[in-house]
């Protein structure tokens, strides 16, 4: 009897993990790694003496006129506007030393290594899709297709294809769980793995069906279709395609937002039918049952692990998101049910905790703004909110096993709501610079956003962080595309926060980072070895193929020079 093929997935799996060990190693090196990124909790802050700026501060006024400085920035885009910073408030102060600088060790990607083929690989076939996502369903086709067809004919012999289906059902459910051991090992959230579940899904489906196919048109030839669909176990594989078939369904008419369908309930009904229904039908696949059981179980057991209601201030990596709960019939009658995913807007250990940005994007975040914004809740009659009690699970995603803080120079090109994302990882950049643990140089923000009014709530933020910037000069470029009668002023935006009409140059302003990153040359960081250049992307997918092309551009010569380029991406939309 032919054996079905366990290995289908796991050899390019384990050549992932491989080349990922590395980075994981120089990450995991230090103690600190192990405390975040895993597990939210609360703890107690230790109030800090402030470290000693070497330069003077102005603070703004939101809405208040700024100091002329600010007035000759108006015109300048964010490339130009880099000669407006002066080095020397980059020294950093000698006490810096004695309170335990300790750099963050650095370790290049093989994309940095290898950037001709990393390119390659990086090549949008659509949007969204990648040369490289495509050659790993290519392969992992290529590897059923041999084992479904080798020496043997679907329709002839179709307990051969039912092998097959047997053999993607624990791959298909450990891809599902939001902790899984694959990405772990790899380095990649739950979230960058999703579209090698949706595949191996459509080919546990194509599969069954191809095998069911098989012993229904031989029962058909034998006239003995009667007589076998009355059987128990044929009875039962009749539910498991049935469950099979509507789920994929279920699955297409949500492809624009899965998690609509997610928080009704379908999906997960018919995936956990679907496995007593396959034992049902053949016992003999009882293993596999139990690995993917045993897999969504272990899942649920760390989702419930990792949920928390209190306040919280640490246990998170910057760029990570979190699923949040609400707890309140005002989100409807099902509306409990619904887990959303929301980015961290902050970095771990700050004094206002964990921070999440909501935009009003469609039915379950226009109920919860609709319940955010009536009065009259609070402890104060004139109190405009309200309080209600929010389940938050997490940490998920994030940069895996990159470090931010080990690179020369920071680029975080965002869009939208993908803010959040550059908040936390410019904060968590800061911090790390305050305490003498990083080697990032410079950093360069660019947020799009349609109406130049988003730009407004996030001035204080944003001019507060760029204050902060003292080792490490910050640069926030905010672009709008929509127009408007009346062009917004600029005249309360300090030196390094510029507004400007149009599509941002990333190309251009990449180009501005890594010649300062090379040609660093004054205060403690001149000596550091130059480490190349993170570049963040956050918001919808058409931004993250634009920086990838614009990525895949750079002259080879430039790229070494600045000890290689890499591209981290939170896509909207998964």
């Amino acid at each position: 009897m032919p054996q079905p093929n366990q290995a289908s997935g796991s050899n390019p799996a384990g050549v992932f993990a491989l080349f990922a060990l590395p980075r994981a190693i120089a990450r995991f090196s230090r103690a600190a790694e192990w405390r975040h990124g895993h597990i939210l909790r609360a703890i107690p802050l230790e109030r800090r003496a402030p470290r000693p700026v070497m330069r003077s501060v102005q603070t703004l006024a939101f809405g208040a006129p700024a100091p002329a400085p600010a007035a000759a920035a108006d015109n300048l885009t964010s490339e130009e506007s880099h000669t407006l910073h002066s080095d020397a408030h980059l020294i950093r102060h000698p006490a810096a030393k004695e309170e335990g600088w300790s750099l963050p060790p650095h370790v290049r990607a093989w994309s940095s290594r290898v950037p001709t083929f990393a390119n390659i690989l990086r090549y949008r076939l659509e949007e969204g899709f990648s040369l490289g996502q495509a050659l790993i369903l290519v392969i992992y086709t290529a590897v059923l297709v041999y084992a479904g067809f080798l020496k043997s004919n679907p329709f002839a012999d179709p307990l051969r294809t039912g092998f097959v289906a047997m053999s993607q059902i624990p791959v298909v459910y450990l891809l599902a769980t939001k902790n899984n051991l694959l990405g772990m090992f790899v380095g990649l959230g739950y979230e960058k793995l999703n579209y090698i579940h949706r595949y191996a899904g459509t080919l546990l489906v194509v599969a069954s069906n191809v095998h069911s196919l098989g012993y229904i048109y031989q029962w058909t030839i034998d006239h003995t279709f009667s007589k076998y669909v009355r059987t128990p176990e044929i009875i039962w594989a009749f539910v498991a395609l049935i469950s099979l078939d509507l789920l994929f369904l279920f699955s297409l008419h949500s492809s624009d937002d899965g998690r609509t369908m997610y928080s009704t309930g379908s999906h997960i009904v018919f995936f956990i039918l679907f496995l007593p229904a396959v034992h049902g039908h053949q016992p003999s696949v009882w293993p596999y049952v139990i690995a993917a059981g045993g897999a969504i179980g272990l899942d649920y057991l760390i989702r419930l692990m990792k949920t928390r209601v209190p306040q919280l201030n640490a246990g998170w990596r910057a760029g990570q998101h979190v699923r949040i709960r609400i707890l309140s019939s005002a989100m409807g009658w099902i509306g409990w049910a619904e887990s959303h995913p929301f980015t961290i807007a902050t970095a771990a250990k700050t004094p206002e905790g964990m921070v999440l940005l909501c935009k009003k994007t469609g039915g379950w975040t226009g109920r919860l703004y609709e319940m955010a914004k009536v009065a009259g809740y609070g402890t104060d009659e004139s109190t405009f909110g309200r309080m209600v009690q929010v389940m938050i699970e997490g940490p998920y995603g994030g940069p895996g096993h990159c470090v931010y803080a080990s690179y020369s120079a920071a680029m975080f090109v965002v869009g939208g709501s993908g803010i959040t994302f550059a908040l936390s990882a410019v904060q968590d950049i800061l911090q790390r610079d305050s305490e003498g643990a990083s080697r990032v140089k410079i950093i360069e923000v660019i947020w799009s956003v349609q109406d130049s009014a988003s730009l407004t709530p996030l001035v204080p933020q944003l001019v507060a962080l760029i204050q902060q910037s003292v080792y490490a000069p910050l640069k926030i470029s905010v672009y709008y595309t929509r127009a408007c009668e009346k062009p917004p002023g600029k005249d309360f935006l300090p030196p390094g926060l510029t507004l400007t009409a149009g599509r941002p140059k990333v190309a251009k302003v990449l180009d501005a980072v890594m010649s300062r990153a090379v040609s660093y040359g004054s205060g403690v960081k001149a000596s550091m070895d130059i480490t190349g250049v993170i570049v963040g992307v956050c918001g919808p997918v058409g931004l993250s193929d634009e920086v990838a092309q614009v990525i895949s551009q750079v002259d080879a010569g430039r790229r070494w020079a600045v000890g290689g380029i890499e591209m981290h991406e939170e896509i909207f939309g998964w």
